[in-house]
C-alpha cells in the first residue's frame, strides 16, 4: 500500500499547463496529513487542500482517515468507506512527484521509491469526500490501487506472497476523461503505469523523521 509520497512541486504543474496550486502543502505526506488534490469543479480543473485518509460521511472523527489511504478497486462497492463516493463519481487526482514502497531484501523491509525517468508529475486516481465533523467541514481523499502480481515493476514490492498492489496512474492524456467521468464503473482506468517510463530507487528514510509513527513499517534505518 502506498502510504507516503511527494506531491508534484509547483513547477512540475507549472511545466504541465495546469493550473497553479494557490496554497501551501507539505514536500512529504503520510496518511492524516493535508494533500493537494485535483478535481473538476463548475468552472473547471481546481486544486483543493485535503486530507490524505478518506473520512466518509457517517464518520464520527479523524481516525477512520488512518485506515482509509488506499482504497482497492476491485471492492470500493462493497466498503462502507468508498461506496458513496464512488457511486456520485467523486473522482480526483493526487499529483506526486514519487511515491514510496516496501521491497523486501534478505526478509527485512527496505524504502524504494518509484517516479517517472523525464522528472515529469505524474497522477494518481483518488476519491474524495466532503463531510462535517463538529462543525467543521473536512474534504479528504485516498489513492486507488489495483493488482499488481503481473506487473513488472510493482510485483516487486510489499511482502513476499502472491498479494501485490499498485496505486493505479492516470496517463496525462486522460487527466480530463477521468475528472469529468460519472460511471461509477471506472474499469477503462484500471491499467498497470508503463514500465519503460519509471524507475524505482533505494530511498532510506532520513535519521529526523525516525520517530513518525508512519516510518517505523521499514527497517532500514
Amino acid at each position: 500500500m502506498c502510504a507516503n509520497y511527494k506531491p508534484a512541486t509547483l513547477q512540475q504543474i507549472h511545466d504541465l499547463g495546469l493550473p497553479k496550486i494557490p496554497f501551501e502543502y507539505q514536500e512529504e505526506v503520510y496518511p492524516s496529513f493535508q494533500t493537494p488534490l485535483l478535481f473538476q469543479s463548475d468552472t473547471g480543473l481546481e486544486w483543493r487542500l485535503v486530507n490524505f485518509g478518506l473520512i466518509p460521511k457517517w464518520a464520527e472523527n479523524r481516525d477512520i482517515a488512518k485506515h482509509t489511504y488506499n482504497a482497492r478497486n476491485e471492492t470500493l462497492l462493497e466498503k462502507a468507506s468508498f461506496r458513496d463516493s464512488l457511486l456520485k463519481a467523486k473522482l480526483g487526482l493526487i499529483a506526486v512527484t514519487e511515491f514510496y514502497e516496501a521491497k523486501y531484501i534478505h526478509g527485512k523491509a527496505q524504502r524504494w521509491g518509484v517516479r517517472r525517468k523525464d522528472g515529469q508529475a505524474f497522477f494518481i486516481a483518488a476519491l474524495y469526500e466532503i463531510t462535517k465533523l463538529n462543525e467543521e467541514v473536512i474534504r479528504s481523499t485516498c489513492m486507488i490501487t489495483m493488482d499488481a502480481i503481473d506487473h513488472a515493476m510493482m510485483k516487486e514490492f510489499h511482502e513476499p506472497g502472491n498479494i501485490k498492489r499498485s496505486v493505479v496512474v492516470i496517463p496525462h492524456e486522460r487527466i480530463e476523461q477521468w475528472l469529468a467521468w460519472k460511471n461509477p464503473n471506472i474499469m477503462t482506468f484500471m491499467q498497470g503505469f508503463p514500465v519503460e517510463e519509471f524507475e524505482c530507487f533505494y530511498c532510506p528514510q532520513q535519521r529526523q523523521a525516525k520517530n513518525s509513527p508512519q516510518l517505523n513499517m521499514f527497517d532500514d534505518l
